[in-house]
């Protein structure tokens, strides 16, 4: 029992007429038919019907989503109204054309989104950029929120919301050029980690400690770290020998490595002669 006759095949999406036709003869065949031909016959109306899926998958094309993807989620939906179709409910076409809408939108609603989005927004969204286009064309210019409100009859409020919320709709791919007129990609812009960043808990932490030295030691420091002076410069300027200025910038590094290395303060004598206690690291900041 064949439920498609060739001369009844369509060239690639025949008119809804046929469709509706040959459902009800399908309908009412595979009712009676064993297991095996029920199956057999599925196929066949199934494979019969694909074009008309097609339609509908293109209708969304451009959207974010391959046309591929797009024409398999038309025929899930497809596949979901042959199961449930009853020739009592009218129109096979109109059941059709409902189920594989309903699977497509919901398909973007469930995998475009990145926030989600009530599905009053997502459908004024749609019907915002449709109204943008046509008073574009018909203004010769972009049209006003207020525009597209009046033309809409809707509150402007709710325009603003469903255009707010139209940027949750697709996440732009970083390969994507910045501006029409640059050859540079969006990922371009995106800040890179600054290596220095690393370090500032450790340039703070020795701040702290370098002001525990003595002062004659923290200018030696300065000039040498800071003002890139030599050590014979240094010498000059505070009116010291140059390996005096080699051994106290010695004993300062040592000591700062120590108290970075520990939990606590090393000893060290200062100018007073007095031993600095173990103070806790902590103190230094």
């Amino acid at each position: 029992m064949h439920v498609i006759t060739q001369s009844s095949r369509p060239a690639d999406g025949g008119p809804e007429a046929d469709l509706d036709a040959i459902a009800t003869t399908y309908a009412t065949n595979v009712a009676s038919a064993t297991a095996r031909e029920q199956c057999r016959m599925r196929d066949e109306f199934t494979t019969y019907c694909l074009p008309f899926a097609r339609r509908l998958a293109g209708r969304y094309r451009g959207r974010g989503e391959t046309l591929e993807d797009l024409e398999q989620v038309a025929r899930l939906g497809l596949v979901k109204a042959i199961a449930r179709y009853d020739p009592a409910r009218g129109s096979f076409t109109s059941y059709a054309l409902t189920t594989v809408i309903g699977e497509l939108k919901r398909h973007f609603r469930d995998t475009t989104w990145t926030v989600h989005v009530s599905r009053r927004l997502q459908d004024l969204g749609l019907e915002v950029r449709r109204a943008g286009g046509a008073l574009s064309a018909s203004l010769a210019r972009t049209p006003t929120t207020e525009e597209i409100a009046e033309h809409l009859r809707v509150p402007v409020a709710d325009v603003r919301d469903a255009i707010r919320s139209s940027a949750c709709y697709w996440v732009a791919s970083l390969n994507a050029p910045a501006a029409t007129d640059q050859k540079a990609e969006l990922g371009d812009l995106i800040g890179r980690a600054d290596p220095m960043l690393e370090t500032v808990d450790d340039r703070i932490t020795v701040a702290g400690l370098v002001r525990l030295l003595p002062e004659r030691e923290q200018v030696m420091i300065a000039m040498r770290f800071s003002g890139n002076c030599s050590q014979s410069e240094i010498a000059a300027v505070l009116g010291v020998s140059q390996m005096q200025v080699s051994r106290l910038l010695s004993a300062a590094l040592a000591w700062l490595r120590e108290a970075m290395l520990n939990d606590h303060l090393p000893p060290r004598r200062v100018s007073t002669g007095r031993a600095i206690a173990h103070i806790p690291l902590a103190a230094a900041a």
